[in-house]
This record gives structure tokens, C-alpha cells and sequence, in this order.
């Protein structure tokens, strides 16, 4: 919803508590949904009566951060930077926010044209670690640039490393993006990568919980993922170490139901670990858009089997395979010695030989028959494939 005007009592409400609540407060989450925005905005402004479930000191706290709320003027530096305040039971809500419950953004602040709701339908959200090898940033843009290609809108963080490699993968291919900050939408971070968000901005989508001109903290950033997690169908981790945040949005759309996948890396690679153990806590292994589409798409989007080269040997009938297949790998074998090996006849095990003969796999040998080269090669190939 674009902001009104003359804005409504409950949008003013939530801008302020946007001001005021922390991402991810539980408590005021809970405030909101027993008493509304406006009743607990009040009760902030006013400085009491104090509200439960918070101690003395704490509400001391919040009370503080009212004092210093303007949420006229936030409203005013939002549509300064083209900035937007959407909110649960606008339009442009993404229904799918609601399932992370009291824990449910107060409002989200939001920078681009496209509309988040229709946007969030069909995306997927591809994060990783901040530090990752040139592999990890390969496969961060080759899959979001697949993605795109496929209709699917990518949603990252906006960070160093593989969100930016997964920004960039998506943009590149024409693709629409989404970077969800732990920040105001008008203060990019990491300021190395204001371009990167202001080309996000420009063709895409920048999204944020915190008014204009807020800071990101260290909690910030972890609670940020939760929002990554609710707003897509599913999330993709290209690299994380045992440790990284990335590993916070796996975890958050395993609590929430959504598709949790991973790309697997070197066994040997630290940046992999984190990766790896989600394996196998039941994420889902994918190597290509078209595998992650298969999981988080329409019934009946499957990705292409994979399968070996098919060789030569594979379009013989099974007999006729059957009977090569008896033949030793040196020497010579006569046809009542490779009719024992193809449990079959002496005159069918001729028959097949000829056969075999005329397409250059065995040769006559005095009474027997043996292998060409040609055969020993098809042989070969066949057990270093697939």
C-alpha cells in the first residue's frame, strides 16, 4: 500500500512501534495482537500503565525510545528515497509473514515498484556465507541466474558473498531480485554494496523492518533471516560454516515448513560443514535450479533425470548383451563355453556371435571366439560411467 496523505491512526501506530519494538520482540507481537497497535502505542507514548510480560527496566527502556518517536517524519524520509510501509491486512502483505506468529514484522518498510505480495508468491531464497570461495560464488549465481530464468524471484540478504553473488546471478539473467536488510532501507549495508542495492532498488525490491536511517546490530542480522525464511517458498544454503547465520534462515524454514536445501562442497572445505550437517538433518541436496524448482514448483515441474552417456553396447538386445557380456575379457571361449556364462544354447550363443561379428565386437578365432579392442573399450567405458 502506497503510503496515504493524511495517513490512518493504525499506520502511524506501526510506523512508531517499528521505532520502538525490536524485530522479532515476541512480547509486543503479543501486545499487538491482544490490545492493537494504536492501544499500545498509547500506552508507550503515555509511559504507562506498564504492559505485561516485561520487567521494570525494559519497559523504562521502551518507554525511552517513544519519548525519541517520530513517526510523521519517518513517514516523510520514506517517501523522500521512494520508500513505502506496508503492513499485516494491507493489500501488498505478504500472507505468508503471518506464520511466524507473535514473532511477525510490526510492518515492513519497502523500496522498488513491483508488488512484495506477488513477488513473494513464487521465490526462493538462496543465502551463504559472507566469506566464501570463488566455488561457493559460482554456484550462488548460477543458480539464482536459473531461477530467474524459470520465473522464480530470488531473495537474499544483500551481504558480501553469496547474496551478492546470488543478486548479481538473478539481475544478470533479467531475473527479478529481493534484499531483505537488517537496516533502513535508505542506509544500504555493507556500504560496499550501495551500487549493488541501489540497482536492486531500481529493478527489484529492497526490503526492511527498521525505519529510516536505523543501524544494523549483530541480532539484528539474525532476526532479519526469520523474514527471509516466512517470505519464501524455500531456502537454498550455498556455503556455511558450522557457525554462519545462513544456517539461521535453514533452520527458521524447517520450523516454518518451507523447503530447506543445500549445495553440497568439498568434504575437506570448512565453508561446506554447516552445509553439510543440514544434509543431514533432512535438507534436501540440489545442484541446479531445475532441481530446486522441482522441489518448490508446481507438480509436474520435474527436473531432467540424470543419466551416463548412452554407449553403443546399450542399444543391443539384452540376449545379444547377455551373450558379449560372457565373453572373457582375454583369450578365447568356445560357443559351448559361452553358452554356460549366458545360460542360453550353443546354436543361439552362434547365432548372437555373428551378430556381434558383423558389428565389430568379437572375432573367430580357430574354434573359438575373443573380444576386439573395440569391445574392450566399450567394456571399460562402461564401468567408468554413471
Amino acid at each position: 500500500m502506497s503510503t496515504p496523505a493524511g495517513p490512518d491512526r493504525d499506520l502511524l501506530a506501526r510506523v512508531f512501534l517499528s521505532r520502538v519494538l525490536e524485530p522479532g520482540d515476541e512480547t509486543g507481537g503479543r501486545w499487538l495482537r491482544e490490545l492493537g497497535a494504536e492501544e499500545v502505542a498509547r500506552r508507550l507514548r503515555d509511559g504507562g500503565p506498564r504492559l505485561a510480560g516485561v520487567s521494570d527496566k525494559r519497559w523504562a527502556g521502551l518507554c525511552a525510545r517513544a519519548a525519541r518517536a517520530e513517526p510523521e517524519r519517518d513517514l516523510a524520509l520514506a517517501r523522500e528515497s521512494g520508500t513505502r510501509f506496508v503492513r499485516p491486512g494491507d493489500l501488498e502483505w505478504p500472507a505468508q509473514l503471518d506464520d511466524l506468529g507473535d514473532a511477525r514484522p510490526t510492518g515492513l518498510w519497502v523500496r522498488g515498484r513491483p508488488s512484495l505480495r506477488m513477488w513473494a508468491l513464487r521465490s526462493v531464497a538462496v543465502v551463504g556465507a559472507r566469506a566464501c570461495t570463488p566455488y561457493g560464488a559460482h554456484m550462488a549465481a548460477v543458480l539464482a541466474a536459473g531461477l530467474a530464468e524459470r520465473g522464480w524471484v530470488v531473495v537474499s540478504g544483500g551481504a558480501y558473498g553469496v547474496d551478492g553473488a546470488a543478486h548479481r546471478g538473478a539481475l544478470g539473467a533479467g531475473g527479478a531480485t529481493v534484499s531483505v536488510l537488517a537496516c533502513g532501507v535508505d542506509r544500504p549495508y555493507p556500504r560496499g554494496h550501495a551500487e549493488l542495492i541501489a540497482r536492486i532498488a531500481r529493478q527489484g525490491l529492497v526490503v526492511g523492518e527498521l525505519p529510516p536511517g536505523d543501524h544494523p546490530t549483530p541480532s539484528r542480522f539474525v532476526l532479519r533471516n526469520r523474514v527471509i525464511a516466512a517470505l519464501t517458498r524455500g531456502t537454498v544454503v550455498v556455503e556455511a560454516a558450522c557457525r554462519s547465520g545462513s544456517l539461521v534462515t535453514a533452520r527458521a524454514a524447517q520450523r516454518l515448513g518451507r523447503h530447506t536445501m543445500g549445495v553440497p562442497g568439498p568434504a575437506t572445505s570448512a565453508l561446506s560443514a554447516g552445509v553439510h550437517a543440514l544434509l543431514r538433518g533432512g535438507a534436501t541436496l540440489v545442484t541446479d535450479a531445475a532441481e530446486i524448482v522441482e522441489l518448490v514448483g508446481a507438480m509436474g515441474e520435474l527436473a531432467p533425470e540424470r543419466r551416463g552417456p548412452v554407449l553403443p553396447r546399450d542399444l543391443l538386445e539384452p540376449d545379444t548383451r547377455q551373450v558379449l557380456a560372457a565373453l572373457p575379457a582375454r583369450g578365447t571361449a568356445t560357443p559351448a563355453e559361452i553358452a554356460r556364462g549366458a545360460r542360453t544354447t550353443p546354436d543361439d550363443v552362434v547365432a548372437r556371435l555373428y551378430e556381434l561379428q558383423s558389428l565389430g565386437y568379437v572375432e573367430r578365432f580357430g574354434e573359438g571366439w575373443k573380444l576386439t579392442r573395440q569391445a574392450v573399450v566399450s567394456a571399460r567405458a562402461g564401468r567408468n560411467g554413471c
